[in-house]
């Protein structure tokens, strides 16, 4: 395989891939090497770090949800004939909406979805083709959101081409409905692809211009634009924290917690989560890719976790918080929390990268006392251990 062909299918460049070759710049964080042995067909992340232990990339990527195969083909089916006449619109959004709650609401949110989705997904891409003139427009404007919630089922699984599709098909149908809102909520989801690509520059750029979007509206629109505005300011401070810019990370933080404290404690956006309780857990996460865990427990001491409305994100961030606590080698808190949020939402953590990295390195070096207890967990969650 040549270099170029390599870089495209990891969405880098030839160059970048003759420097990780020659040892001119440090060998990339998992994420990569995790697409990179999935391009080259490597069973083992080994095979490319040399060093000779065994790390199965099936460890590190995860397994593949049940309901994986029936969304994929779903997302891939490109009939041009619809086999039906248009589904209700409004019907569709209702069942949109019902789809956003139980997200949110549900512990095993990612089977739920899986359950939902087909049929969703299929149903609006049906109405896009069925329709035309302002109800066509209403129908994409369905169809982007059905496109962001299957965002957050695709991501963190062992199909990286479903998470880009998802996310270029939320901004493109945003954009053909020509609603910065819309486009902006497309935008989201793909910065968070952009960023862990590693693609710093072209993320800040996205999120920078769906703000500049929606800006000369945000005085009149509905108050979930400003929510909008806001969550992109944070995940704009996510990529500089990633890419160590300490300063431009807590600027664009600060912007963020300004908009979510001029919307009030009871707003919560439905999308992205973002929230005056969401913003310390993003302090947190910024905090620990700074690579400054004292701050990130000091953000995370400042909000109540029951606080955070939506169960997987309250997971997420208990796993953000066992990321601090790792970084200064607290093992026994690195598991209490991990099991903390295996209890709050078993599937946030069953496909979490970052929590299968730490439970791994607890199992290969337990705490004095705690080895059935890490064992136990990991089982739980999926990895294989002797």
């Amino acid at each position: 395989m040549t270099r170029t062909v390599l870089a495209g299918l990891v969405g880098r460049g030839p160059d970048w891939v003759k420097a990780v070759e020659t040892g001119r710049i440090q060998m990339p964080r998992l994420p990569m090497m995790l697409r990179i042995a999935k391009a080259l067909g490597i069973d083992d992340l080994a095979t490319l770090t040399g060093n000779g232990l065994s790390v199965p990339v099936a460890v590190y990527a995860g397994e593949q949800h049940q309901a994986l195969a029936d969304v994929r083909a779903a997302l891939t089916d490109y009939r041009i004939t619809p086999t039906a006449g248009p589904p209700s619109i409004n019907h569709l959004a209702s069942r949109l909406a019902g789809a956003w709650t139980v997200r949110h609401a549900s512990p095993d949110h990612r089977t739920q979805l899986g359950a939902l989705l087909p049929s969703l997904i299929r149903d609006a891409q049906r109405a896009v083709r069925t329709t035309t003139g302002d109800e066509r427009r209403e129908s994409r404007r369905v169809l982007a959101g059905v496109y962001q919630l299957a965002d957050f089922y695709v991501a963190y699984q062992p199909a990286p081409e479903l998470l880009w599709m998802v996310a270029d098909r939320a901004l493109t149908e945003g954009q053909e409905v020509d609603d910065p809102y819309v486009a902006a909520g497309g935008a989201w989801a793909m910065v968070q692809a952009l960023r862990d690509a590693g693609r710093w520059e072209e993320a800040v750029e996205l999120a920078a211009d769906a703000i500049a979007q929606m800006r000369p509206h945000l005085d009149r629109a509905p108050v979930d634009w400003r929510g909008m505005s806001g969550a992109l300011e944070a995940e704009i401070a996510y990529v500089h924290a990633r890419r160590g810019r300490a300063g431009d990370a807590w600027a664009h933080l600060e912007r963020a917690d300004a908009v979510a404290r001029g919307l009030g404690d009871g707003y919560r956006h439905i999308q992205s989560s973002f929230s005056v309780p969401v913003m310390a857990a993003h302090a947190t996460t910024v905090a620990v890719e700074l690579r400054r865990p004292g701050d990130a427990l000091q953000a995370a001491s400042r909000v109540d976790t029951d606080r955070i409305a939506s169960i997987p994100r309250r997971a997420r961030h208990l796993i953000e918080i066992a990321r601090a606590h790792h970084q200064r080698g607290e093992r026994p808190a690195v598991w209490a929390l991990l099991n903390a949020s295996h209890r709050t939402a078993p599937e946030t953590i069953r496909y979490n990268g970052w929590a299968r990295e730490m439970m791994i390195d607890l199992v290969h070096a337990p705490p004095p006392g705690m080895r059935d207890d890490i064992h136990g967990l990991a089982g739980a969650i999926g990895l294989k251990v002797a």
